[in-house]
């Protein structure tokens, strides 16, 4: 609060003058930045007392929280523990006929309209599919996983960001439908979470047939919390101890009970 005062006093001397939200929120991002340094130190001195170094704020009455990262913990290509915006998602592909195990992130903005519109050229065949799959079962099950927002009176537009050497976006489902639902909601998923699972058109959880790899890619790209089929808990039985203490491991029965656990509330 201090240091936004002091930013706010050196732009605007005179009280009386109006201050635009841009150059407000710009303030806002820049001592909450500037705070976090200071915790994240103190983090390293005593991590059971300073174990919170999440910060967020909120734009309006009804804002969508924003958390605020420094750079030099957080990169735009890798998983930190800061949720992400609403309508961002990190999966992991189990793999498919275009190759194995890899890393994607899921990008959704909403406007007017209908319909979803995925702006990768030429969009992935597997990616699509598993886009048409997440976008029927919040048609669906719009009451239960969004209330009362109408998903067919909105367009998303959607990008897949591939990190790893598959690109096709098989059986993303499961992360795709999150992503639907985070940026209807305006909220975000639990920071550090990486989602796995396809869907069939009918609301089934395909099975996950090497939930040790995928396991295991998680724990490479950073992620703590690991959102599975329940089907896949007999296979993690075969998880090494370094990837099962570093990895949470959280099962999901259907569309809605993931949507809950994944939620950052």
């Amino acid at each position: 609060n201090h240091t936004l005062n002091g930013l706010l006093k050196l732009l605007y001397p005179n009280h009386d003058m109006p201050i635009e939200d841009e150059e407000l929120e710009w303030c806002v991002r820049l001592a909450l930045e500037c705070r976090r340094r200071v915790k994240e130190q103190q983090k390293r001195i005593g991590s059971a007392e300073f174990r919170n170094t999440q910060f967020s704020y909120q734009m309006g009455e009804a804002g969508v929280e924003q958390f605020v990262s420094t750079p030099e913990l957080q990169s735009e290509n890798s998983i930190g523990t800061d949720p992400l915006p609403p309508g961002q998602v990190w999966a992991i592909s189990p793999g498919g006929t275009d190759g194995g195990v890899g890393m994607f992130r899921i990008d959704v903005n909403v406007g007017p309209g209908s319909g979803v519109r995925i702006i990768n050229v030429p969009p992935p065949g597997p990616f699509r599919e598993s886009m048409r799959c997440g976008e029927q079962n919040l048609i669906m099950n719009a009451r239960d996983l969004v209330g009362d927002r109408d998903p067919r009176e909105h367009e998303f537009t959607v990008q897949l960001r591939a990190f790893d050497t598959p690109k096709g976006g098989a059986q993303l489902g499961l992360p795709a439908l999150l992503a639907l639902c985070t940026v209807l909601l305006g909220k975000s998923l639990k920071g550090g979470l990486i989602a796995v699972g396809g869907l069939t058109l009918a609301g089934g959880i395909e099975p996950v047939y090497n939930a040790v790899s995928v396991a295991e890619l998680a724990a490479e790209k950073g992620a703590s919390m690991l959102l599975v089929p329940i089907s896949a808990r007999r296979q993690m039985v075969e998880l090494s101890d370094d990837i099962a203490a570093t990895v949470n491991i959280v099962y999901y029965r259907d569309i809605r009970d993931a949507l809950v656990k994944a939620l950052d509330e």
